[in-house]
C-alpha cells in the first residue's frame, strides 16, 4: 500500500501543480491587462504593475487551490482508469475506503498549504502589493473618501482597562503607506454622549502598545456639568506640541478598513470582529469571512471526494477531456455557490458558521451520492 500511496501522491501532486500553474498564469494575464490602463499615470510604471500582479498571486493560490485540486485529481484518476491501472489496483484488494483514505492523506497536505497561504503569505503579499501601487502613484490610503477615514473607539478609565467612561470618534484625512496619519481629528464624548473634547492634530504616528503620538495638537475642552448645557458650556483651548493617547485602534485595525475581508487572515478578522463588538457595531460580514477561512481548507477534502467517482468511469464512458471539463464546471459552480451563500447569509442574517459550511456540505453530499452510483454500476 505504501508503494501505491507514493505513486498516487506523485501523480496527483504533479497534476494539481500543473493545473494551479495554468490557472495562475491565466489570472495573472487578465490582472496585468487590467493594470495596463493605469501604467504611465501618476508615476505608475510597468515594473510597478508587474510587482503588483506578482504580489496578488499568493491570494490567487489560496482561492484557486480547491479547483486545482479537483481538476488535478480528476485528471490523475481518469488517467488511471483509462490505462486500467485503477482496475488493477482494485483487483489487488484496494477498496473504495482505502482509496478514499489515500486521497485524504494527499488532501491533508494541500489543506496545510492552503492554510499557510491564506493565513501568512496572501495577506502580507496583498498588503505589500497595495503599498507598492500607492507609493508609485504617490497616493495615500484614504484619498478615496471625501471626509477621510472614520473609526470608533471606547474611552476607558485606565487606558485599555477599567470602566468605560466615554466614546471616541477618530477622523483621519490621509494614511500614508508607512502608517503615518495626517489630518487627525478626535471627538471625545462622555457617557451621556455630550462632546467633552475636540483634538485636532497635524499628524500622528504609532508608538506601539496601543499608543499613538500626535504632533501639532490643538485641544478644545468643553466644560460641562449638570447645571450647564453643551451650548453654553465654557470652552478651554490649548496648543500642545506632542501628546500621546491610548486607543484600541491600531494600524492593523485601520488597514482592515481598506482590505477585502476575503483576503484577510482569520487572526485579523477575529481581532477586528472583537473590536466591532466592543463598539456595538455590525459584525456579520466579518464573521462570515472568518468562518469561511476556517471552513475553506476543508473544501480540499470535498474536492477530493468529488474527484473519486471519476476513477470508476472507464475511458469508454467518456474521454479524459470530458472529465476535465466536468471538473472545471464543478469547481466553478462551487466557487459561485460559495460566494452566493456568503451574500445570502449576510442578507438573511443566517448564522455565520452555517453560511460558511453549507456549500461544502452540499457538495460533499453530492460526492457521496455520485460515489454510491458509480459503485452500483
Amino acid at each position: 500500500m505504501r508503494v501505491l500511496q507514493r505513486y498516487i501522491t506523485t501523480e496527483i501532486v504533479r497534476s494539481v501543480a500543473f493545473a494551479l500553474a495554468a490557472f495562475l498564469a491565466l489570472f495573472a494575464f487578465f490582472e496585468m491587462m487590467g493594470q495596463l490602463e493605469a501604467v504611465g499615470r501618476n508615476g505608475y510604471q510597468l515594473q510597478n504593475a508587474v510587482l503588483y500582479v506578482i504580489m496578488g498571486l499568493p491570494g490567487n493560490v489560496y482561492e484557486l487551490m480547491p479547483i486545482a485540486v479537483l481538476i488535478g485529481t480528476i485528471y490523475a484518476l481518469a488517467q488511471f482508469a483509462a490505462s486500467s491501472e485503477f482496475t488493477i489496483m482494485r483487483v489487488s484488494s484496494m477498496s473504495t475506503r482505502m482509496t478514499a483514505k489515500a486521497l485524504a492523506k494527499i488532501g491533508l497536505g494541500f489543506a496545510i498549504v492552503t492554510i499557510l497561504f491564506g493565513e501568512l503569505v496572501a495577506p502580507k503579499a496583498t498588503e505589500l502589493g497595495e503599498k507598492i501601487k500607492l507609493q508609485a502613484q504617490g497616493a495615500s490610503l484614504s484619498q478615496q473618501f471625501r471626509s477621510g477615514l472614520w473609526a470608533k473607539d471606547v474611552i476607558k478609565s485606565d487606558g485599555l482597562v477599567g470602566d468605560v467612561i466615554g466614546t471616541r470618534f477618530l477622523n483621519i484625512q490621509r494614511i500614508q503607506t508607512d502608517g503615518r496619519l495626517e489630518g487627525v481629528k478626535i471627538y471625545e464624548l462622555d457617557k451621556d454622549f455630550r462632546l467633552s473634547d475636540l483634538i485636532v492634530a497635524a499628524s500622528g504616528s504609532y508608538q506601539g502598545n496601543h499608543t499613538w503620538q500626535l504632533a501639532d495638537v490643538q485641544k478644545t475642552t468643553f466644560i460641562i456639568d449638570e447645571k450647564v448645557s453643551a451650548i453654553t458650556a465654557p470652552i478651554a483651548t490649548e496648543k500642545i506640541k506632542t501628546v500621546n493617547f491610548v486607543s484600541e485602534v491600531t494600524p492593523e485595525i485601520l488597514s482592515v478598513l481598506f482590505a477585502d475581508p476575503d483576503r484577510m487572515s482569520a487572526y485579523d478578522l477575529r481581532a477586528y470582529t472583537k473590536h466591532l463588538q466592543a463598539n456595538n457595531q455590525r459584525t456579520e460580514r466579518y464573521e462570515i469571512a472568518f468562518w469561511k477561512k476556517i471552513v475553506y481548507p476543508l473544501s480540499i477534502f470535498v474536492m477530493m471526494g468529488l474527484a473519486l467517482p471519476f476513477a470508476y468511469l472507464h475511458f469508454r464512458a467518456g474521454g479524459v477531456s470530458l472529465k476535465i471539463f466536468t471538473g472545471i464546471m464543478i469547481g466553478v459552480s462551487f466557487q459561485l455557490i460559495n460566494n452566493l451563500f456568503s451574500h445570502l447569509g449576510l442578507l438573511n442574517t443566517w448564522p455565520a458558521p452555517v453560511t460558511a459550511a453549507l456549500p461544502s456540505t452540499l457538495f460533499m453530499l453530492m460526492a457521496i451520492v455520485a460515489l454510491r452510483w458509480v459503485e452500483r454500476r
